[in-house]
Parts: C-alpha cells; sequence; structure tokens
C-alpha cells in the first residue's frame, strides 16, 4: 500500500456542517441513553466522537460531542442529518428536562496555522491536542485530527472573517479524508454499522457505558467480529469526483465496496474514503471506479479498538 501525504486547509466557511444544542438538567442523562459516547467524558476540553443509531445499529448519524456549559451541549454533524435527527431524538426528549435545536446562527469555518486571528476574534486561545475544543460566548474553536487545524464556530455571523472558495473547501475534505475521518450524510443513513466507518478504532465508541439505541447490535458485531466491511483510504485517477454512494467493482463488475467521500489531491487525482468488503484487503483484490483502478493506502490508525476513556484519560 502507498503512503500518502496530509495538507490542512486555510480558513474557509464550511457549509457541509450543522450544530445540534442540547440543554437542560436532564441533557447528559438523554444523550447518555442515546449516544454511543460516555457523555460525561465530555468536560468542556475533550469533545468525543459519537454517533446514533437505529434499534438494529445502523448509523443514523455521526459527530463530535461538545460540552459548551454544565448543562448544555453540542452535537457537531453533517448539516444533511441535523433536522432529521432532531426530530428523531425529541421523540425520546419529551421524557427529560432536556431541550433540542439546531442552531442556524452559528458559522462553521476551517481554519489552519497561522490562525490566531480568527482565534482572537473568539476570545480563546487555540487547543493543540486533537478532539479538544476551547469555548468562550462568542464562540468555540475545535483541534482536528492529522496536521494542525481547527474547526471554528462562531455564535454569530462571521461572513467577514472567513473565506467562500472552493479550492479551501477541498483542502479541508482532503484533510478529514487523510486522517480517516468520515462524516455519515443523508445518502447512507440506516446504512453502515459504526464499526463500518472504521469508529470504535477512532475512539467513537465505549463499549463500557451502559444500553444506548443500537447498542447490542453494535456491541455483538464487536465481540464476535462480524463486521465485513471497513472504512478504506485510496485514490484514482479521475477529473470528476466520485458521488457519495457509487458502486467499487472487481473485475467482474461485483460490488466490492462505495464511496463515502472524495477530494481533489491534483490534477486529475482523486483521494477518496470509502466502505470496502473486508476480502479485499485480505485477498488483495484488484478494484475499479468506472473502470478507473484503485490504490489503497494505509489508514493513519490501527484499526483495533481505541477506548474513548483512554484518551480522555490521556487529556487529563
Amino acid at each position: 500500500m502507498a503512503t500518502a501525504n496530509t495538507q490542512p486547509p486555510s480558513a474557509v466557511r464550511l457549509t457541509q456542517y450543522a450544530a445540534l444544542d442540547i440543554k437542560g438538567a436532564d441533557a447528559e442523562k438523554f444523550l447518555q441513553g442515546q449516544a454511543s459516547a460516555q457523555v460525561g467524558l465530555a468536560n468542556g476540553t475533550f469533545a468525543p466522537l459519537t454517533c446514533f443509531c437505529t434499534p438494529k445499529g445502523r448509523m443514523l448519524a455521526n459527530g463530535q460531542l461538545l460540552r459548551l456549559g454544565s448543562d448544555h451541549f453540542r452535537l457537531v454533524l453533517d448539516a444533511s442529518l441535523a433536522d432529521g435527527l432532531l426530530t428523531h431524538l425529541k421523540k425520546f426528549a419529551a421524557f427529560y428536562k432536556a431541550e433540542l435545536s439546531v442552531v442556524g446562527s452559528v458559522t462553521f469555518a476551517g481554519a489552519s496555522e497561522p490562525a490566531d486571528t480568527l482565534a482572537n476574534q473568539l476570545d480563546i486561545t487555540l487547543p493543540d491536542q486533537p478532539y479538544t475544543h476551547t469555548t468562550s460566548s462568542k464562540g468555540t474553536a475545535l483541534r482536528m485530527p492529522g496536521k494542525p487545524r481547527w474547526l471554528l464556530m462562531f455564535e454569530e455571523d462571521a461572513s467577514d472573517l472567513v473565506n467562500s472558495d472552493d479550492a479551501l473547501h477541498n483542502e479541508w475534505q482532503l484533510a478529514d479524508i487523510r486522517s480517516g475521518l468520515a462524516w455519515l450524510t443523508a445518502k447512507q443513513q440506516d446504512h453502515f454499522l459504526p464499526q463500518m466507518l472504521n469508529w470504535e478504532a477512532l475512539g467513537g465508541i465505549s463499549f463500557k457505558k451502559g444500553c444506548y439505541t443500537g447498542q447490542e447490535v453494535v456491541a455483538r458485531a464487536h465481540f464476535r467480529g462480524q463486521v465485513k466491511k471497513r472504512l478504506v483510504h485510496a485514490s484514482i485517477n479521475a477529473a470528476t469526483l466520485p458521488e457519495i454512494g457509487e458502486s467499487l467493482l472487481d473485475d467482474n463488475g461485483k460490488t466490492l465496496g462505495e464511496v463515502v467521500s472524495s477530494a481533489f489531491s491534483g490534477k486529475q487525482q482523486v483521494e477518496l474514503l470509502a466502505v470496502m468488503n473486508t476480502k479485499v484487503m485480505e485477498d488483495n483484490l484488484a478494484v475499479y471506479w468506472q473502470q478507473q483502478p484503485i490504490t489503497l493506502y494505509e489508514m493513519p490508525y490501527p484499526i483495533e479498538r481505541l477506548d474513548p476513556e483512554l484518551i480522555a484519560a490521556q487529556l487529563a
């Protein structure tokens, strides 16, 4: 397998994200019964990855969970999933002292070094550890994986502070791909087990917490080794980007995987994340997109369980 270099982006407006806020005296208790994360680990610094599942263990959404106040949590997720997840969660929130809302006033921006000017606008210092955040009344900076880059959340419109540039947006997407971080979208909702997006390898599943929706299926897949599809990082020679959900085929036209995200990495060069049958890696099978051969890269992390409790302890 080849090895890819990482090139983080500069500041750019990111419209693909949304903020779903959960507030109230029972906010933590409510989330604990719905999310794969150990919610108490979201302590105002550590922002654990998490997901929300159907009773059959299929992902409805994934994202990062931040604690912005003692009874105030924020889930950062793909914008195409926000309203649907809000409707879904409200069915259960009626039994708790918790209020849920999609916060449309938040401006999301991606920044790489130097980003001090933007941090000053938020009255914060930039966190230096991946999956940690700093917050003020003006907004939040969340350190993302890979080379130093931050997801910034301005509580009010900040259009004058960020760029809306396709090239910079592509660079941000490419950095996520090279970090092995896949954001679920509406096109593939209720389709994958969390492990198919390597979610347990990224610390996005706590196997030490009590029940949450879909927990039994997710745990069974882990402990019985029943995960037959995995997220992979790959590249192809192409002048256009593959669509989310497009099939990846073998020599005989049999589907072996499907695209989750893609970005340009050079002239007629595309990198992507795809959920692939594990036989592809085990048997070194040839895979194609529109008759173009695919090159697989090593993932930037081991495909093994990483407990979020361990991450939190290392950050303490």
